[in-house]
């Protein structure tokens, strides 16, 4: 069903085209005969007509993505389950009242992420990944890509490196879950800059408005990050 934006735009088009053929027609004659009424209605498109155009035009502009723009999502959506894992050890390793606030709202914002990204692919009939997470380990399935693929990209923590916060309690856990966040967020901005700087890529509407949220927010997280682990680091002197 439409929504009452879409409605109300197919409704502004049906005014607009009444408007149009009523200039159009006192133009041309003062006191238009019944036949050139009857004309004029029958050229008019219906609301029918005109929702059937802005559906088809919105399909259409789903189509406007290039493979650079669906390895940067399917890539994503790897890159932010890794976050999940991280965040999730913050209440179970004893992490202050700030790094849990801060994991739990990685945790939100990822998960709205991964879903916003699924449907994107979804919706242009690519192979969405779907997330598995079982402890420290990530599988992602239904796309073809390996384990080693998803741990090669920017920012990704290695498996050393995941044990070795899973074993952190307390404010050596801070310390090194903020570490290796900011570690993780540069290579999500990395990811994003990869993307803007493909030639046809981003064109999407949707892919663009995700990819500069992305990076928006993982820069304002990671000088968040920085202080907060400044913070620590300050305390321990």
């Amino acid at each position: 069903m439409p929504t009452a934006k879409k409605i109300l735009l197919i409704s502004t088009l049906v005014f607009s085209t009444l408007i149009l053929s009523v200039c159009s027609s006192s133009k041309n004659a003062s006191s238009p005969n019944s036949e050139t009424v009857s004309q004029q209605k029958a050229e008019q498109p219906s609301k029918a007509e005109l929702e059937e155009i802005y559906w088809a035009r919105i399909d259409s502009s789903k189509m406007n993505f290039t493979e650079a723009d669906v390895k940067f999502m399917t890539g994503m959506i790897g890159h932010h389950a890794q976050a999940l894992i991280m965040s999730r050890l913050a209440p179970e390793n004893n992490a202050s009242s700030q790094v849990q606030t801060l994991a739990a709202r990685i945790i939100n914002a990822q998960k709205d992420e991964i879903a916003t990204m699924q449907t994107w692919l979804r919706d242009r009939g690519q192979s969405v990944p779907e997330v598995h997470i079982d402890g420290l380990k990530l599988m992602i399935h239904g796309t073809g890509m390996d384990h080693s693929n998803h741990m090669n990209m920017a920012g990704m923590l290695s498996q050393e490196q995941l044990v070795e916060l899973s074993n952190a309690k307390g404010k050596k856990f801070d310390e090194l879950y903020l570490k290796y966040m900011i570690q993780h967020h540069q290579g999500a901005v990395t990811m994003v800059q990869t993307l803007i700087n493909t030639d046809g890529a981003a064109q999407d509407e949707q892919a663009f408005r995700l990819s500069t949220d992305i990076n928006v927010d993982q820069i304002t997280e990671i000088e968040r990050m920085k202080r907060m682990l400044s913070e620590i680091q300050s305390e321990s002197q």
